[in-house]
């Protein structure tokens, strides 16, 4: 296969072109992926277990730090290499992102070293107890140790967008869901494995997407090269400068998604299911929301390396837009279906009044989730990663445990959703209005008053010590 030029693309044109390209063709990836763990769902609820559907949603509270991690380091691989290919830096490009996949596959072996042992812990820290505790242990038991292969995807998607190539970048993650797709049924009812074959499709799915990821990423663009020890330790610093932030940063909305499962717990199985398949369905019809903050990264860093710092502010703005319109778009189409949807999980009783509450207006609190991925997109992008770690926890945490702490208190587990979406709110006009002190000024810090651009020009635009 030819390689494909590289050049920095994102540099000219229309910026909502961009945005809405990079966004969808992002999206249409993580919707399948996230489609099939909605089907993931709906399968096992046809099991006609509730405990089942219980113990998928505790595992996804916990699967959620891991993959957490992983969409940190991918947005560290994002940056460093959309930087470099806005400068024209080629070489750096490689380096950067062999350093970072290297680091990946690191973290992916060690995590799970570390939390299997502890796994039983870890599931009664979110509220699970007993045979739903059990269930979802054996869960993930599976699916964990292939923390290293779904980092080393992710990355290589990262590194794909960094290019500007969508397209390749989608193709891998369609081709993860429709094997997931075809080997759920399969393994759950054919084979008799309920919940464990859901989980072994899942890993048969992260090795195809890695796979096809990776092979793009090389055969296409030389991405990687071949990592070097002394290439390692060497990016090592720069990249944990975006890469420790970014992960604290991801890792604190599992922290958030803990906090309201534990919550919903308090109010029975039934109110965890319905909450298991809202936050199943919810990266399904809102794929576009999640996926922006990946897509319109590469914009930001492509234009910032190349000093365009008029259309690195256009972009921002271009993407509110964007992002406002899809959201009204989803949420109207969300109460038209909101019976159908109910009856898709055969809801009753609180998991059903729990799905028509969030797909009547709470839908809406989708835009403000997509506001603080907006920000962060241009935090990590322009050298302040600090402050995407420092919204994303105060928005998980004081934005999250209070609210439903005082709304669930009074309306009990439908107050937990509303509380969770107030919270978010204050906190997207917090992370808009420090987004823009950042644009505006990028070499300058806002919170504190400091410059520092003479240091962060100099990483982001000057060539690199080993040449």
């Amino acid at each position: 296969m030819a390689l494909q030029d590289t050049g920095a693309s994102f540099t000219q044109g229309s910026l909502m072109r961009h945005v809405s390209v990079m966004s969808f063709t992002s999206s249409i990836g993580l919707m399948a992926i996230f489609a099939v763990d909605l089907l993931d769902i709906v399968f096992i609820s046809m099991l006609g277990r509730d405990e089942l559907a219980a113990a998928a949603g505790y595992a996804s509270t916990i699967m959620f730090f891991f993959s957490a991690v992983n969409i940190g380091l991918s947005i560290t691989a994002g940056a460093l290499v959309g930087r470099a290919t806005g400068a024209d830096e080629p070489l750096d490009a490689r380096e950067y992102a062999s350093s970072v996949a290297v680091i990946s596959v690191v973290v992916g072996i060690l995590l799970p070293l570390v939390a299997l042992p502890n796994i039983a812990a870890l599931l009664a820290l979110v509220g699970a107890t007993g045979q739903v505790a059990e269930l979802a242990a054996g869960y993930l038991w599976i699916i964990l140790p292939t923390t290293m292969v779904s980092g080393l995807s992710m990355v290589a998607v990262a590194v794909l967008r960094a290019y500007g190539d969508a397209r390749g970048a989608m193709y891998p993650a369609l081709l993860g869901g429709g094997v997931n797709a075809v080997l759920d049924p399969l393994l759950i009812f054919t084979l008799g494995m309920g919940l464990n074959g859901a989980a072994m499709a899942t890993v048969a799915a992260r090795v195809a997407t890695m796979a096809m990821a990776m092979g793009f990423a090389v055969f296409r663009y030389r991405a990687f090269s071949v990592p070097r020890p002394q290439c390692v330790a060497r990016d090592f610093r720069e990249a944990a400068g975006i890469a420790l932030p970014a992960v604290l940063g991801t890792v604190a909305t599992p922290v958030g998604t803990a906090i309201v499962t534990r919550e919903m717990a308090k109010y029975g199985h039934d109110a965890v299911a319905g909450l298991a398949v809202i936050n199943r369905m919810v990266p399904v019809v809102f794929s576009v929301v999640l996926a922006l903050s990946g897509a319109i990264g590469p914009i930001f860093g492509q234009n910032f390396g190349a000093g365009r710092l008029d259309r690195v502010q256009e972009t921002f703005f271009e993407g509110l837009k964007f992002l406002a319109i899809y959201v009204l778009v989803m949420s109207a189409l969300l109460f038209v279906l909101r019976a159908p949807i109910a009856g898709l999980f055969d809801a009753t009783g609180t998991m059903r009044s729990l799905l028509y509450l969030y797909c009547g207006p709470l839908a809406l609190a989708s835009f403000f989730n997509g506001a603080i991925f907006v920000s962060n997109a241009s935090f990590n992008n322009l050298g302040h990663p600090g402050y995407s770690t420092g919204v994303n926890w105060a928005r998980q945490t004081l934005g999250t445990l209070p609210f439903v702490l005082a709304f669930g208190a009074i309306w009990g587990a439908h107050g937990v959703l509303i509380g969770q979406a107030l919270g978010g709110a204050v906190f997207a006009a917090v992370a808009i209005w420090l987004g823009l002190r950042v644009i505006q000024a990028p070499c300058r810090d806002p919170l504190r008053g400091q410059y520092t651009c003479p240091e962060m020009r100099m990483q982001v635009m000057s060539n690199r010590s080993y040449r």
